[in-house]
This record gives structure tokens, sequence and C-alpha cells, in this order.
């Protein structure tokens, strides 16, 4: 959010990852992977590599770089035998730019040393670290540059780990956006490790919903008794929020409990948690219930929702 403010200290994690990183990646060096590019050169052949070719306002854009500089390393280029520069037949007053059969050679070198520099420093790691790191670059990248529509996702069953990651991950999400304290996450281990034990699998089914490779969201629809099932722990990260997947988990549990043969799922919220509310609302459920109490170090309404399936 603009003009938020940032401590001090942030910042100086922020900077130091940054030196950490591209030593890590051997961006610091006079020379660009062992080559004679700069850094900036390097990503004018990559971006030149991407396509047949490219005009110079577009190259710039891209690449989010001074005219003046961008045209020098241009002219340089030319001067080496990489590229040529012509006009485009579209309108005369651009310049379109093509990699020669050096310039290719040139980029080709650059992105095989490139990967495999990558792959190596992943090579270290394992597989569940390497997963964790990828992640949260994409975190990362999410935050600094949100898409302006959400990725694809997945829905798919528990696997080992999750129970574990449903329960961390409440225990944050609940404690950053509403200020709820420890005794909620030992609530939602309880559910879970009951929900682990019984393993009755007809009755009773949990899904993670799954972006680029990592959990973002859960659901659980547990047995209340043969007639009622219970919609439990609807969790979406805030990164994937926007994509309907909260909307997505909610219509799984349904459909679940209507093959499983339950005649009406029920679930129980809190007036804070407004947006969840508002997806239960459009699945169907109607409110029964609600009551004041004091839970998790915070004064709430507690409500009752109640959805009866069509047979």
């Amino acid at each position: 959010m603009a003009g938020t403010r940032v401590p001090a200290d942030r910042v100086a994690a922020v900077r130091a990852f940054n030196r950490f990183y591209t030593e890590a990646i051997g961006v610091l060096g006079e020379g660009l992977l062992d080559t004679t590019y700069s850094l900036t050169e390097g990503r004018v052949l990559f971006e030149l590599g991407q396509r047949a070719a490219t005009e110079v306002p577009d190259l710039r854009r891209a690449l989010a770089i001074d005219g003046g500089y961008l045209s020098r390393i241009l002219a340089r280029f030319e001067a080496g035998g990489l590229v040529t520069r012509e006009r485009s037949a579209a309108d005369g007053r651009r310049r379109v730019i093509r990699l020669t059969d050096p310039g290719r050679s040139a980029y080709q070198t650059l992105d095989g040393r490139s990967a495999g520099e990558i792959h190596d420093l992943l090579a270290k790691l394992s597989e569940p670290d390497q997963r964790r790191l990828v992640g949260a670059m994409g975190a990362v990248r999410g935050m600094l540059d949100p898409p302006d529509r959400p990725a694809g996702y997945l829905l798919r069953p528990l696997l080992p780990g999750d129970l574990g990651w449903v329960v961390q991950r409440h225990g944050v999400r609940y404690a950053e956006e509403y200020g709820w304290d420890e005794t909620f996450e030992a609530l939602v281990a309880r559910i879970v490790a009951e929900y682990g034990e019984r393993a009755d699998r007809w009755r009773e089914l949990a899904w993670i919903a799954e972006l680029d490779g990592e959990p973002v969201g859960c659901v659980f629809c547990t047995r209340q008794d043969d007639q009622t099932a219970q919609l439990r722990l609807l969790l979406v990260e805030p990164a994937a929020r926007g994509a309907g997947i909260g909307g997505r988990l909610v219509y799984e549990c349904l459909r679940f409990a209507r093959r499983a043969g339950y005649q009406q799922v029920t679930l129980w919220t809190n007036d804070v948690l407004v947006e969840a509310r508002r997806i239960y609302q459009r699945a169907g459920f109607t409110l029964v219930e609600a009551a004041p109490h004091h839970s998790f170090g915070k004064d709430l309404v507690g409500q009752h929702w109640l959805k009866r399936l069509d047979p």
C-alpha cells in the first residue's frame, strides 16, 4: 500500500538479501557468466533471443532502461556483428533489431550457462527445499509485480505433510489478519488430528489448492452425524485470493457431501470473516444462529450456517 511506513530494519534486510543473491548467481563480476558482456548487455541479448525481430521501442519497454543507453549497446552489438538494424516495413521511423547468427550463438551461450548455474544452485538443495525456494520466489514476485489475472490452480487430495501445513498456515494467517492467539492454532491442530485419525474417506475428505506447485488453500468436509456434514478449515492465502479458489473449494466440499449421502452441510464461522461469509452465501448457505463469545483472545460473534442438499 502506498504510503505505508517501512521500518529501517526491513529496508536493510532487503538490501542485504539483494547483495547476497546477486553474489550467489554471479552477476557482480566484470563479465557476465565468464563472458565479455555486462549484466545489462546480457539482458538485451536475452530479450532479442526471445523473438525473431524486435522494434527498438518494444525492446526499451521490455527492459525498462534509458533509451540512450540502449542505443549505445545496440551500436556496439552492431559493430561487433551481433545484430542488424533496419527500418520497419510498417513504419519507416522505427528500427527493427535482429540477432545475426553470431548474435544468436552469443545468446545461446549466455542462456545455457545461466541455466547450468541455476541448476547447480538448486541441485545442492533437497526436493522439498527446491519447492520451498521456488515458491518463495513466486511469492516475492507476486507481491512486487502482481499479475493482471490470477494464474491457474489445481485442487488435489492431501499428501504427506499437508496436515501440518494446514495447522501452521491457519495459525499464521489468523494471527496476522485478525490478531487471534495460539489457542486458535491449537483448535485447528485438534480438528486436523481427529480427521487424520478417523480416516473415513467414504464420508470425510479434504482438499488442497495448489498454485505454481505450492499449497495456497484448503477445506475439509467432515462427518457431524449420519445426515449432516460439516465444512471446516476453509483457507486461501492472500496472494492467491481473487482467483475463485475459495468458491471452488466450497463447491468440491458440497459435491462430495452430496455423493456421500448427506442431507445437509453445516459450518461454524465468525462475523469478522467477511470474505468467507460471502463465499458461503454465494454457495447457498443460510445463517441459522449467531451468538457472542470470547475466544482466541478476541470478542467475537460466532455464526452457524446451513445448506440443505438436493437429492
